[in-house]
């Protein structure tokens, strides 16, 4: 039988979800049964095999719902196949050199260490200044964010070939 997988996600705008339905398309593609939903969506993982989790980050920090769905779920986590991702930083070059050598919240390191996960990365993200508000648009002029998209689906692709291969020989 062919594990079932979760990919689940937390986003603001969108960005995010974009990355977690390309994950899932991948995986599916590979004659796996995915879900792709929010954190908020989820109530039992108990159905999955694997477990494929990312959030947005904002100042460092997953988005609240994540961080509540790793902490509330660690217990189930712990007893699956577990992927993470982060997507955030826009501009060129490495997403954890952009963010001084961030690549998941500290403030959930010592979580994740007892799920030990499979993998853990950090993606580019995107900014579209027409989807902030105002206090958001002044913060990303103050801080000069470069905005526009990019994510490279090339790398996320690559990420979720990645995890199908673990898949595949945990299958056999």
């Amino acid at each position: 039988m062919e594990p079932k997988v979760l990919v689940a996600y937390a986003t603001k705008y969108g960005s995010t979800r974009e990355i977690a339905e390309k994950i899932g398309k991948v995986i599916r593609e590979a004659n796996y049964t995915v879900d792709v939903v929010q954190v908020d969506e989820v109530s039992d993982l108990r159905e999955y095999d694997a477990v494929i989790l990312g959030s947005a980050v904002y100042v460092g920090q997953w988005r609240k719902e994540a961080s509540d769905f790793l902490k509330d779920n660690e217990e189930d986590l712990a007893k699956r196949k577990v992927w993470l991702f982060s997507s955030g930083p826009t501009g060129k070059g490495d997403p954890e050199e952009l963010m001084a050598g961030f690549n998941f919240p500290r403030a959930l390191q010592t979580l994740a260490d007892r799920i030990q996960p499979r993998d853990i990365v950090f993606f580019h993200g995107a900014l579209d200044l027409k989807k902030l508000g105002l206090p958001e648009k002044v913060v990303v002029k103050g801080i000069k964010a470069p905005v526009g998209d990019y994510r490279d689906w090339d790398e996320i692709t690559s990420w979720a070939k990645s995890i199908v291969e673990v898949l595949r020989k945990a299958a056999l």
